[in-house]
């Protein structure tokens, strides 16, 4: 059974996560990012909001780099701290649009759109405030976010599939008026269904610059990927760095 305390990514979700995200989990995924955010962290320590199953954390970790999570789901965290060296991942459990870690940091990092996990406006500006308030002077906030796929909705339209196989279905909810969307999974074996939809609010490129702002850090870089490709009007998604002065 699910805790409700862990939101949207309890036990039933922490035990299909790493699965169901394989190919996040690929070194061609988590390579680039590491070298990124370890070049960033320097002789300091990294801040993950969101830790989750620790995609990330862990291999950062073993560059030697200091790294404690943030995390609201407990059936997550028990599987990070199930994988080798998951015990040397200090985890603050807690929002992490609110939640404190102790200590300062060089890096504070928020990766594969979980800052839409947080479905208000508010609580996206009261995020960077929180990193913001982690970091030491001179030390950058890091998000990786898809672009909003508005272009692929036709008026009218608000739906948009994002997987689709044998017993399983995916697809996306849009609401344009207020940026909220839902990603919504059909899983269907023998003659048994199952669905589950998680609430998100999309954000812009733009927006989350003026949210820094807000929080006193300026744009640094803007990256289509971890591999750092130039951002344009084509690009997907985005790795953006922000700088505390």
């Amino acid at each position: 059974m699910d805790d409700p305390e862990d939101g949207f990514f309890g036990e039933s979700v922490a035990a299909r996560y790493d699965d169901f995200s394989a190919a996040m989990f690929a070194p061609e995924a988590v390579e680039p990012a590491v070298d990124l955010l370890a070049e960033l962290a320097g002789e300091g320590r990294a801040l993950e909001l969101g830790v989750g199953t620790g995609r990330l954390a862990l291999p950062l970790a073993r560059r030697g780099v200091p790294v404690h999570g943030i995390d609201l789901s407990r059936a997550m965290v028990e599987r990070l701290r199930a994988k080798p060296g998951g015990a040397d991942v200090e985890v603050t459990i807690g929002d992490f649009a609110t939640a404190k870690a102790p200590g300062t940091f060089t890096v504070a990092y928020l990766v594969y759109n979980t800052i839409n996990n947080l479905t208000t406006q508010d609580a996206q500006v009261d995020c960077f405030r929180n990193a913001a308030a982690h970091l030491a002077p001179g030390g950058c906030f890091v998000v990786e976010v898809g672009v909003p796929d508005l272009r692929r909705l036709p008026p009218g339209q608000t739906v948009v599939p994002f997987h689709v196989g044998d017993g399983s279905w995916a697809y996306d909810v849009y609401d344009v008026a207020t940026q909220a969307m839902s990603s919504n999974y059909v899983d269907v074996a023998g003659d048994r269904g199952r669905f589950r939809s998680i609430p998100f609010r999309y954000v812009w490129p733009a927006e989350l610059d003026l949210m820094a702002r807000l929080a006193g850090m300026r744009l640094r870089e803007r990256w289509e990927s971890w591999t750092r490709e130039p951002f344009t009007g084509e690009s997907t998604r985005h790795v953006s760095v922000w700088e505390k002065p």
